[in-house]
């Protein structure tokens, strides 16, 4: 192995120290950049990382992967981090650490690097993602060691002409990709403060969405999106398309009080709207065609996984397991979703499927009933005999109150006393 280093290089500001940094203790540093469906011009950034130190710049094209390989994955589970958190940033990890770990034997470098801090969840998910792909490589993590705040890396980059997309007066700090925007830093890290409206960038404030609603009908085979009102689109065209569709009206703003991999609690600010809109549609599906039993027993499954991806253990056996669990419980989520897009919500209006275990016939108090009624008592006597049983016989006796403690009455004083 030689002193190389492959660096994920983001453009941002940790990222962009990063390159002279490590420069300066003497590595070679090779910056990738992978493609996740990120927004900005992601040759600019190689160009950027080559003015700044970087012997090699590669731009990884990873749109199609993430999409049919990851975010299709988590749609299936309705992953949702604590029941709100659609796993965005956590989800494109272990896919931009295998993509470093594939350019690290490429190009024969003995080390990893990255820009995640001490405090963040991403340092767990991209070292665990080497130890588990490449366990002979070593991951360096220079904002991890540095201990430079912000404002004293802001000056470390203006010393060295380092451009960071990050002012004095604007100190957010940004990850978006395919599946979601997260923002933190500035004003957010108190969290008695409302978000203001400048730290958002893909969802109009609900109050200044349309006052008119949007309808739009999400159809799935097995599991999975694959058109848009009637129109057949890949997975990768239909996040982007319903990102800023669902965006326009308001829908997908997470403001959210997290607990980390590391032990800490943060807040954390997100745009989903795309996630926002299918995990519901998704849902909605599932509850259509699913018998009971099985979605109740998915839904633990669905927060196992959901944890898994958070805590960085993608590439782990159990993964895989419970994906061939979940793929297993898809073979009947066909079917069509409606949703209304208002005001920040996105609702779910209507569903058909050829599958669905709702049956009109079953349902309906009107003309067609073919509901047995007249088979409920026994049912009833039969579903409630445990609980007749049980009533049926007398209370234990109450336990005999514990004698109180004997205590000798005082010694009268004498005389040797």
């Amino acid at each position: 192995m030689t002193d190389k280093v492959v660096l994920a290089y983001s453009g941002g500001l940790d990222t962009s120290v990063a390159i002279p940094w490590l420069k300066e203790r003497g590595l070679e540093v090779i910056a990738v950049t992978v493609d996740v469906g990120q927004p900005g011009d992601l040759q600019a950034h190689r160009q950027k990382a080559l003015r700044i130190g970087a012997s090699e710049a590669i731009v990884v094209d990873a749109r199609a992967e993430f999409a049919e390989s990851y975010i299709a994955r988590a749609l299936r589970a309705n992953a949702l981090y604590e029941g709100i958190y659609p796993l965005s940033t956590a989800l494109a990890r272990p896919l931009i650490g295998k993509s470093l770990v594939d350019v690290a034997r490429r190009v024969g470098a003995g080390k990893i690097a990255h820009g995640c801090t001490g405090k963040g969840n991403d340092q767990v998910r991209f070292d665990l993602c080497t130890t588990s792909l490449a366990p002979e490589l070593e991951v360096l993590a220079p904002a991890r060691v540095w201990k430079m705040t912000r404002e004293e890396e802001i000056a470390y980059a203006e010393a060295r002409g380092v451009p960071v997309p990050v002012g004095r007066r604007s100190p957010y700090s940004t990850d978006e990709n395919l599946w979601g925007r997260s923002v933190e830093c500035g004003i957010l890290e108190d969290a008695a403060l409302e978000p203001p409206e400048e730290a958002y960038g893909w969802t109009r404030a609900p109050e200044r969405a349309p006052d008119v609603p949007a309808y739009v009908t999400i159809g799935f085979d097995r599991g999975l999106p694959i058109s848009i009102d009637g129109q057949a689109t890949d997975l990768p065209t239909l996040v982007p398309m319903l990102n800023r569709l669902a965006g326009d009206h308001g829908v997908g703003r997470i403001d959210h009080i997290e607990s980390r991999v590391v032990g800490i609690k943060s807040r954390e600010v997100y745009e989903c709207p795309a996630a926002l809109t299918l995990i519901p549609a998704h849902q909605a599906l599932e509850a259509l065609v699913l018998p009971r039993d099985l979605l109740d027993f998915k839904r633990s499954v669905e927060q196992r996984y959901s944890q898994l991806i958070y805590d960085g253990l993608w590439f782990m056996p159990l993964r895989e397991a419970l994906d061939a669990f979940i793929s297993s419980t898809q073979s009947r989520v066909t079917g069509e979703v409606v949703l209304k897009l208002y005001k920040g919500a996105a609702r779910v209006v209507g569903r058909r499927s050829a599958y669905a275990l709702y049956q009109h016939e079953l349902a309906t108090y009107a003309e067609g009933d073919r509901f047995r009624s007249e088979m409920a008592e026994g049912f009833i006597y039969v579903w409630g005999l445990p609980a007749r049983t049980w009533a049926s016989l007398e209370e234990p006796p109450a336990p005999a109150p514990a004698a109180a403690p004997v205590v000798p009455a005082p010694r009268a004083p004498t005389a040797v006393d």
